[in-house]
């Protein structure tokens, strides 16, 4: 199911705000991601090659779980409108084909003079961080709302 979306301009944010999103982790979600980086890695395509490596098992793409951020970030905090600036990210641990991957996205920062909004992000898996790091996004001002009118 995908987010609902939800635009907030500057203005609307506040130092702590933050929004969820969960995502069970499918087998066709990394194939399909494989499909359109290009990344063919077998360590998430194949199951036997996996099961050779540390891991046991296919893992999904680090990136792939980074784009889980992504969906918070262009559809509810802080939503249509807002544009990457930068990204850090820190793997901490693999997800698995049928993991359920929590992503909280928080206001850390705000910028007024070039709204900018940087943002703590963290996704993890049964409580244990799988991802962390910070994303820095310009936000639009609520006097651009017409502009942005979805429809």
């Amino acid at each position: 199911m995908l987010p609902e979306l939800r635009i907030l301009y500057f203005e609307d944010l506040s130092v702590g705000m933050s929004e969820k999103l969960s995502k069970t982790i499918s087998s066709a979600d990394v194939v399909g991601f494989a499909e359109i980086t290009g990344d063919r890695n077998p360590i998430h395509l194949s199951e036997h090659f996996a099961a050779k490596t540390p891991f046991g098992t296919r893992i999904a793409h680090g990136l792939y779980t980074a784009g889980l951020i992504s969906a918070v970030l262009g559809t509810r905090l802080p939503g249509p409108g807002a544009v990457y600036v930068s990204q850090s990210l820190n793997f901490r641990a693999p997800v698995r084909i049928g993991d359920t991957v929590d992503v909280v996205v928080e206001v850390a920062e705000l910028t007024p003079e070039r709204r900018r909004a940087r943002l703590a992000c963290t996704c993890s898996v049964a409580g244990e961080v799988v991802l962390d790091g910070e994303a820095v996004v310009k936000v639009p001002a609520r006097e651009s709302a017409d502009r942005l009118r979805l429809g």
